[in-house]
């Protein structure tokens, strides 16, 4: 049942000649739109998880009755 499934040789070269029947010369430009999409999902993606981690360790500095700055690469002293 689950070898309908998958894709062999045959099959993926009959769904490339039906993209190069449809998208024709515009084929490239097809491909690079849908790449520029892929890569702006994965940075939004990889964003979020970042916003995940910072607000993970926001809670950890909380409950150790300390707070941790990520942004600063110098130690915190007092100005003056």
């Amino acid at each position: 049942m689950l070898a309908f499934l998958t894709t062999g040789g045959y099959e993926w070269i009959i769904i490339l000649i039906v993209a190069l029947l449809l998208f024709g010369r515009r084929l490239p430009e097809v491909m690079r739109s849908m790449g520029q999409g892929l890569r702006q999902f994965k940075k939004g993606l990889r964003e979020v998880e970042e916003d995940i981690d910072v607000a993970g360790e926001m809670d950890e500095g909380k409950k150790s009755g300390k707070l941790t700055n990520r942004d600063s690469d110098s130690p915190s002293s007092p100005a003056g």
